[in-house]
């Protein structure tokens, strides 16, 4: 069974994407340079909101977790996995992670990209202020 969540949020002129291990959409409405896996700011939804049968679908070690960001017309895909301890408990941050490192951020490990490997286009677009649309999808 297949579940969606969609979050929208917009870049930042601090928007750099050069991390090599995560990728991040926050709720914060601020970004410091030193935020370099965050994509973009001022999310209308954290972890928290998501619905539980959702979040119960990304426990399973099995699940399929996969990320679209759509940003001025181009389209990213991230593919990642689910796992037991995520918990969707944060307020402000979703993070994926190629590792599989959990925290409360966690939306899913293993993930098959990091911020550094972002079309750099869709990056500059998100760097002057572009909306952007995540759009999470977990098959388990």
């Amino acid at each position: 069974m297949e579940h969606e969540e969609v979050v929208h949020a917009h870049g930042h002129e601090n928007v750099t994407a050069e991390h090599e291990s995560t990728f991040e959409v926050t709720t914060d409405d601020y970004l410091t340079p030193a935020g370099d896996c965050i994509l973009a700011v001022e999310a209308d939804r954290a972890p928290t909101d998501f619905d539980p049968t959702f979040m119960t679908a990304c426990q399973d070690p099995d699940a399929t977790i996969t990320a679209m960001f759509e940003v001025a017309g181009r389209t990213e895909i991230v593919t990642g996995r689910g796992h037991p301890d995520l918990d969707f408990g944060s307020e402000r941050g979703a993070v994926g992670r190629t590792s599989t490192y959990v925290d409360e951020r966690t939306i899913m490990v293993e993930a098959d990209k990091a911020a550094a490997d972002f079309d750099r286009e869709m990056v500059e677009a998100l760097e002057e202020g572009a909306k952007l649309t995540l759009t999470l999808t977990v098959e388990a």
